[in-house]
């Protein structure tokens, strides 16, 4: 049942919601140009690097057909670096490092072999610093303007963030057994030149430190957990003292090298972002204190760079879905300059998220955000979608999202779960579903559920839940218990933690590791209500053969499941890959509540 709205209203439609969804990433200042990243959905959603000029002529860095972008740690990222009009980036079907000169694109560093991944990159004035993963452990590579290569270290670990400044070299280390966001060191070698071993600065087993990034004066900033919250500090000289003391998180969990969540402006402070549950927003430090940057964005990615006096990033706010910004500092109040925007909803009404807070089986609460259907009346009743976030460590966002308003124009209202796991909630929180996957999770995502139940808010019978990745995982241990879920959809999931530590990418092992407790695998005898299963057929995060497995289980025991196997990799870019997974997903909720 969905009770009356105001007015009929046109309806989004998978092909739409597909279109839509332009994805920009890695925003980053080159003297008085800007580049980024920037999905292409028609064109099987390949990534092109962009540049916009001072006069703001907007056009590709990439050659045409090129997709730009880094397989390193299994999840890519820094996978452009420009400097002086240069532009050196990763091509994605090779993996090389090339750079591209007036137009002119060459290879500067070769990946030698399959099991090769190279990423994270950084330039300075003559060289070109990168990370270079192979099956044993990573390197922190450095490539001379003469083509000459030097390895500067290697470990049988990972290294992330080399960061260089007037001969010395910042880098980020963890051991083979840790995930970055549970301890890592901020590594610092002061003589490049000379054989003295580096130094750890910050960092350690029990503390995760990310991020870091000289000042001009030498100084050298990052963010670290060991209060409990990603908060700034400095290195200046041997002394590391706090920047910006809060019980806020001013870092998401890095899981693409390359994020820069605060950035340094001219006097001396820095601008960040704060991570309040669902909520974000811009803090400026002036050197003495930390007061909000008035914007009129409530989600920002972890990307931000300075032109000047303006900070340039990607920011999103409940009708607008995330583009690029600038915000000029010395003038705040003249507001945000949108010079690179994503498809708007014109002719569609957008629906705005209800913030939520319920009490968590486990103790504590959880933190939701639920979407009305579109133009619903005050005592809207319908069909209920809930939704598991990705990671499990990611988080939920108060943004924009066309899935969403694909859902809630078509009459369904949708509950977004920042259930245990997830970020933005400190450490502890964020490491809390660790022995526990496939439980707290699932308590928390059916708290939400029962208590819109409760309120009148849905209906028995038409509660559903949704998720990828890990939140797949969590989708389908909804429907192998007693709970108020009628079926579940799983993109790209894992249905095996056990077999997911042999099959993750080296760099995730550990995480898969840390999660995995006695709730074990999806087991096909006990999942007892319908499920769709969509799956890329090049996914090499959750292999497909684990998914297809629990699909022809399914089938022996004669249980209703569909599996759609799709030409895409873990996540869904390509815009026919995404229409047809939107549609199915559509089509599977209605024929459920099909009289």
């Amino acid at each position: 049942m969905i009770t009356a709205m105001s007015r009929p209203l046109p309806v989004w439609t998978a092909a739409e919601a597909a279109a839509a969804a332009v994805v920009y990433d890695e925003v980053r200042a080159d003297g008085r140009s800007l580049c980024w990243l920037q999905t292409i959905p028609e064109e099987d959603g390949r990534v092109a690097l962009m540049r916009m000029t001072s006069d703001g002529v907007i056009s590709a860095v990439s050659p045409a057909g090129t997709s730009v972008g880094s397989d390193l740690h299994g999840y890519g990222g820094g996978a452009y670096a420009t400097r002086n009009e240069l532009a050196w980036y990763v091509d994605a079907e090779s993996g090389h490092v090339f750079l591209n000169e007036d137009g002119d694109a060459r290879v500067v560093l070769e990946r030698r072999h399959a099991d090769e991944y190279l990423g994270d990159l950084a330039v300075t004035e003559d060289q070109l610093w990168c990370v270079r993963e192979t099956s044993s452990g990573d390197e922190l590579v450095q490539v001379s303007s003469d083509g000459s290569l030097r390895v500067i270290a290697a470990t049988d670990g990972f290294f992330g963030s080399p960061r260089p400044y007037d001969g010395k070299l910042a880098w980020l280390r963890w051991d083979r057994d840790r995930m970055p966001w549970d301890g890592s060191e901020l590594m610092v070698a002061s003589h490049l030149g000379d054989p003295v071993p580096p130094e750890r600065v910050s960092g350690g087993r029990e503390e995760s430190v990310t991020q870091p990034q000289w000042d001009h004066r030498g100084r050298l900033w990052f963010l670290s957990d060991r209060t409990g919250w990603w908060n700034l500090y400095k290195l200046d000289g041997n002394e590391v003292t706090p920047v910006a003391l809060m019980e806020k998180d001013l870092a998401p969990p890095e899981w693409e090298a390359g994020y820069r969540s605060y950035v340094l402006h001219p006097s001396g402070g820095a601008v960040m972002i704060e991570h309040n549950g669902p909520h974000h927003q811009l803090l400026i430090h002036d050197g003495t204190s930390v007061k909000p940057l008035p914007t009129p964005f409530t989600s920002f990615k972890p990307y931000l760079t300075m032109q000047g006096w303006d900070v340039v990033g990607i920011g999103a706010s409940p009708v607008q879905a995330p583009h690029i910004f600038r915000l000029d500092l010395l003038r705040p109040e003249q507001g945000t300059q949108i010079f690179e925007d994503s498809a708007d909803a014109a002719g569609h009404s957008v629906t705005a998220p209800q913030p939520l807070r319920v009490p968590s089986p486990s103790g504590g609460e959880v933190q939701a955000l639920v979407y009305p259907p579109v133009n619903a009346a005050g005592d809207w009743c319908a069909p209920l979608v809930v939704r598991a976030h990705p990671g499990p460590t990611s988080a939920v966002h108060t943004r924009l999202d066309w899935h969403t308003q694909l859902l809630t124009s078509n009459g369904f209202a949708v509950a977004d779960v920042d259930y245990h796991g997830s970020t933005g909630y400190g450490r502890p929180f964020r490491r809390s579903l660790y022995g526990r996957w496939g439980d707290l999770d699932v308590d928390d995502c059916a708290a939400v559920a029962e208590y819109l139940l409760a309120e009148g808010r849905t209906m028995p019978g038409q509660v559903f839940i949704t998720g990828s990745s890990a939140g797949g995982y969590t989708a389908l241990q909804a429907v192998s218990r007693p709970s108020v879920f009628s079926g579940a959809v799983a993109r790209s999931a894992i249905v095996n933690p056990s077999r997911w530590m042999t099959t993750a990418p080296r760099w995730q092992r550990p995480h898969a590791v840390g999660l995995a407790g006695p709730v074990g695998a999806v087991r096909a005898e006990v999942i007892d209500r319908p499920t769709l299963l969509i799956h890329g057929a090049d996914d090499h995060i959750a292999p497909l053969s684990d998914v297809a497995d629990l699909a022809r289980q399914l089938a022996v025991r004669a249980k209703p499941c569909q599996l759609i196997v799709l030409d895409a990799r873990h996540t869904l870019s390509a815009q026919q890959a995404t229409a047809l997974a939107l549609q199915a997903e559509l089509t599977f909720y209605r024929d459920l509540m099909a009289p």
